[in-house]
């Protein structure tokens, strides 16, 4: 389910908050009944109108992109800067990312049209794990990663427990590289982890998500996702299977 405002935003008949001010003008039916309630929620199933015109069901992709460092996960920048949407100039859907990553951080984003998939798939009551390697600043000790691993406080709250594992260490330059893996999706968060235990990340890379990895990707590049793959990614979600 999605709302519906979102869904007539995704579906390119206006902007989130255009969409709103026809849904509060009596613009939009919903299975022929006139809906005036922001935040409906609608799914895929159900005959929209706007204006007396159907919306159309547009085919839904599923791709898996790798994200390079220095783009934006998101459709638009107003600072013009590269957007994940670029890579996807032959697809004519209005594809976008599910969550996002860092600026500076590169890896693993699955990109759709598909709202209620994209939902499943942040949404924090779905817990899919998604593993990330860090280049730090500094060596963590074993006692260190195991505060991450117990759960860490930060400013917005204790984490869950993570699973941690220290990959190499080089001591002449001062650098470990950890493999981590988080199930939550809260702002900066891996960084803000590894500031808090007092190592900084210097590079960072989402290499998994669920049992999703980046094999036979380079940077820039991607590809769709079988039907599988989809179908597996909801069963994880809907049933806590996070891997």
């Amino acid at each position: 389910m999605e709302r519906l405002q979102k869904m007539l935003a995704h579906a390119g008949v206006a902007s989130r908050r255009k969409a709103e001010q026809m849904i509060l003008d009596g613009k939009v039916r919903v299975n022929g009944k006139v809906v005036k309630e922001l935040g409906t929620k609608v799914s895929s199933s159900d005959t929209i109108e706007v204006e007396g015109v159907q919306l159309e069901k547009e085919q839904k992709v599923y791709y898996l992109l790798y994200k390079p460092r220095g783009v934006i996960s998101a459709v638009t920048d107003d600072k013009n800067r590269k957007v994940v949407t670029d890579f996807f100039d032959d697809v004519d859907k209005r594809i976008y990312p599910v969550g996002r990553l860092d600026y500076d951080t590169s890896g693993l984003l699955i990109m759709t049209n598909d709202g209620e998939f994209a939902n499943i798939l942040t949404h924090p009551k779905y817990e899919i794990d998604k593993t990330y390697v860090a280049r730090l600043k500094g060596i963590p000790a074993k006692e260190d990663l195991q505060k991450l691993e117990r759960g860490i406080k930060l400013e917005d709250g204790m984490t869950a427990p993570a699973k941690v594992k220290l990959l190499s260490g080089d001591k002449k330059q001062g650098k470990g590289i950890v493999q981590i893996t988080i199930h939550e999706g809260r702002n900066r968060q891996v960084r803000r982890m590894f500031e808090a235990i007092g190592y900084p990340v210097q590079k960072l890379s989402r290499e998994q998500f669920g049992f999703l990895t980046l094999h036979g990707l380079n940077a820039g590049e991607s590809r769709q996702l079988t039907a599988h793959e989809v179908k597996l990614l909801r069963v994880m979600a809907e049933t806590g299977k996070r891997h």
